[in-house]
């Protein structure tokens, strides 16, 4: 007897999801987005309601699925997996979503009761001018990416404000979810804007300043690169042009590592005044900046005399090079490793905006993984 109401009771449930699925569709025509995320916001809210709660017995979100196939033959993205992934997006926002929205500029509680029984509220995220007032939230970002992004970034972002991070960067920058995944592999959440630097004394406004801090990363990952090769020759100079020609070759990959909105303009770039040849190693265009940005890039640990070095490729650039309306040009140093301290000390000296960064290459990250014969001698201990 249990068994059969059981069985009822999964078979209502999956008319009640089957229901708030065609409903969605007949709007799908405009705001496909948003209506989709909507939709699945309302059923992972249906989920968790029951099945957190004891209401469905184990595999009820399997059957529930299976039987959702059976009714609409075709349909795509409701797999126990993609279930419960609705469940999941709905706990972690539905604090932030549901709890405050702003009214008149004042904050004020929004209802959260279950919709009437035998129903799925599918608009809990297109209410009118919702703004949740807890935390700095960007409602049309978080509608403008896909869900499959915001799966990425629920389980690969850690907390709240990282995650609106990401779904910023990858609405604003129109991101597919390839770009995401090596944005969230290269952590640049912790890494944006903290690079030594002297923005903050040498750009001409404190916006353009503040635009030029959040910009550059203190590490970089580039594992298109591979230095293994090299043996026993000078290596300092060997594979400072390893370096330079394999971002050179992946370029695309290294603007994407690098950060948005810049643009190649060469490498070993020709500069000269009063008789003297200078050549900056890589030099970019930043359109957000309205800057000239050269990197120099050094095999080793930091010295010194590369900020003498890039400093005067950087006044250079800025009498033969840059346009009248651009800001002036901005240097990176990129190396294997720095001292935070001293670099900020000694850059304090430059009156041109420069930062100093450091990278990985994939040689680097194996380095610090066990070898083959320490796994194995690991596993017989």
């Amino acid at each position: 007897m249990e068994e059969v109401q059981a069985s009822a009771e999964l078979r209502k449930a999956a008319n009640t999801i089957k229901a708030a699925i065609l409903q969605s569709q007949y709007r799908a025509a405009r705001g496909v987005n948003r209506e989709q995320l909507s939709l699945y916001f309302g059923i992972g809210r249906y989920i968790s309601e029951h099945s957190r709660k004891g209401y469905w017995g184990t595999g009820a979100i399997e059957n529930i699925s299976g039987q959702l196939q059976k009714d609409l033959p075709g349909l795509r993205g409701f797999s126990a997996a993609n279930l419960k992934f609705m469940r999941l997006f709905y706990e972690v926002w539905s604090q932030q979503l549901l709890e405050d929205a702003v009214a008149g500029g004042k904050s004020v509680a929004v209802a959260i009761d279950l919709p009437e029984a035998g129903k799925i509220d599918t608009r809990l995220l297109l209410v009118p001018n919702r703004q949740p007032a807890a935390i700095e939230f960007d409602f049309e970002a978080f509608l403008g990416i896909g869900f499959t992004h915001h799966m990425e970034i629920i389980h690969k972002a850690r907390d709240v404000a990282e995650r609106l991070f990401y779904i910023h960067q990858a609405f604003v920058n129109k991101w597919d979810k390839y770009t995401l995944r090596e944005a969230l592999k290269a952590d640049i959440y912790h890494h944006q804007g903290a690079l030594p630097n002297n923005f903050g004394g040498t750009m001409p406004t404190r916006e353009s300043a503040l635009k030029a801090v959040g910009m550059f990363k203190d590490e970089y990952l580039l594992d298109f690169i591979n230095v293994e090769e090299l043996g026993e020759r000078d290596r300092a100079d060997v594979d400072e042009r390893i370096v330079e020609n394999a971002i050179v070759h992946n370029v695309k990959n290294f603007i994407m590592a690098f950060g948005r909105d810049f643009t190649f303009v060469g490498n070993q770039y020709h500069l000269e005044k009063y008789g003297h040849d200078l050549y900056p190693d890589l030099l970019f265009y930043n359109r957000e900046l309205a800057a000239l940005v050269a990197v120099e890039l050094k095999q080793g640990e930091f010295k010194p005399a590369y900020l003498g070095q890039l400093s005067a490729y950087l006044r250079v650039l800025d009498a033969e090079v840059k346009k009248p309306f651009e800001n002036p040009s901005i240097g990176i140093i990129l190396c294997k490793s720095a001292d935070r301290s001293y670099v900020e000390f000694l850059l304090q000296g430059y009156d041109n905006p420069m930062g100093v960064a450091t990278y990985r290459t994939k040689a680097q990250i194996r380095a610090v993984l066990p070898t083959e014969e320490e796994l194995r001698m690991a596993m017989e201990e």
